[in-house]
């Protein structure tokens, strides 16, 4: 009897001790189970949210892929070095020192000694005129576009280029003298004729020039000339036609170019001989290539060309001349009243 007690009270206790500890054991693992759940049903809600894609407005073609947080900074290209000491002697290191200022002359002939056989060995080399130039207009906050002029150098010399010109005139002599200018094809209402039945076209030539007496007779192809049409603002309609088709031919094309950030600085490079030309003929076409470009300056006060190198690769030297040998620093009074007056009358008018 009492082994038989004995034996339930141990079966009964054995089988509370199971299910206690199945319990425990229920009772933890289900806490972890829970937080793996629940941390799998997070990343399924984070991956349903919407990205919100901010609207852009519109961006210049010129601004797109950049970053807007780089913020430009304008920098004054106008470097000033009148602040520091001029050389004692012929060796020293250059930005401690002012800029040597050499004639036109001299620094050609500078450069022909470094392309010499025995250094760059390229004594035909280009010689080029880096120009900087002042953008400012005639009023304030205002500046010059980008501009192309077209300048004939009293010197010409050889160049990778052959400029096809299509004159028009009406005297047998005048379409002798500009055939002799350099002219590719030259005439009158016969060449009109021409352009009209298909047998030339327009396209082919580079340049198209006028005499202005001939202007009327250009009127049924103006449709088929549209923005070549000769006139006087674009330089292609003048009575003197030999010495315009020796400006289209050996004439130096070149575009002063305005800095993006900074608007108030130009510059413009443009080649003005070869090393094997006489230093004096480059000189001269140096003086006329700057009395050009003195030309289209606004008629303000303060300098217009700031600046002139004189550079010829492959050598990396730039040799400095004084532009104002050769061109007047400021306007001077009579033009500057003459554009008073202008300003008056306009202002009378509107």
């Amino acid at each position: 009897m009492t082994g038989t007690m004995f034996r339930s009270v141990l079966c009964s206790t054995l089988t509370a001790y199971k299910s206690n500890s199945i319990g425990v054991r229920y009772i933890n693992t289900a806490t972890v189970y829970y937080a793996a759940r629940k941390g799998t049903r997070a990343k399924a809600r984070a991956k349903k949210v919407k990205v919100e894609v901010a609207k852009v407005g519109f961006i210049p073609h010129n601004q797109r892929g950049k970053d807007k947080t780089q913020v430009k900074q304008a920098v004054n290209k106008y470097l000033d070095d009148t602040f520091k000491p001029v050389p004692g002697d012929d060796v020293y290191p250059l930005k401690y020192y002012r800029w040597v200022l050499y004639t036109a002359e001299d620094a050609v002939k500078a450069h022909q000694e470094t392309h010499h056989p025995t250094m760059y060995n390229d004594p035909t080399a280009f010689v080029y005129a880096y120009i900087e130039v002042n953008m400012e207009s005639t009023k304030k906050n205002r500046y010059l576009d980008s501009f192309n002029r077209l300048s004939l150098l009293p010197n010409s010399f050889p160049r990778d280029e052959e400029r096809t010109i299509l004159a028009f005139c009406k005297s047998a002599e005048m379409v002798k003298a500009v055939m002799d200018a350099g002219a590719t094809v030259c005439g009158g209402s016969d060449l009109v004729k021409k352009i009209q039945e298909g047998q030339i076209r327009l396209s082919d030539y580079e340049y198209v020039i006028a005499h202005p007496n001939f202007l009327t007779e250009l009127v049924p192809i103006r449709g088929l000339m549209k923005k070549r049409f000769p006139n006087i603002r674009a330089g292609t309609l003048d009575p003197n036609l030999p010495l315009l088709v020796k400006k289209f031919a050996g004439g130096v094309n070149y575009r002063v170019v305005k800095d993006e950030v900074y608007q108030n600085y130009g510059s413009v490079q443009v080649p003005i001989g070869r090393l094997n030309m006489d230093a004096k003929l480059i000189a001269e076409n140096i003086d006329a290539l700057l009395k050009d470009l003195q030309a289209a300056r606004p008629k303000r006060d303060g300098l217009f060309i700031t600046k002139c190198l004189i550079l010829s690769p492959p050598s990396p030297e730039k040799l400095k001349i004084d532009p104002f040998v050769h061109v007047d620093r400021t306007l001077s009074k009579e033009v500057q009243e003459d554009s008073d007056d202008e300003d008056d009358a306009v202002a009378v008018g509107a």
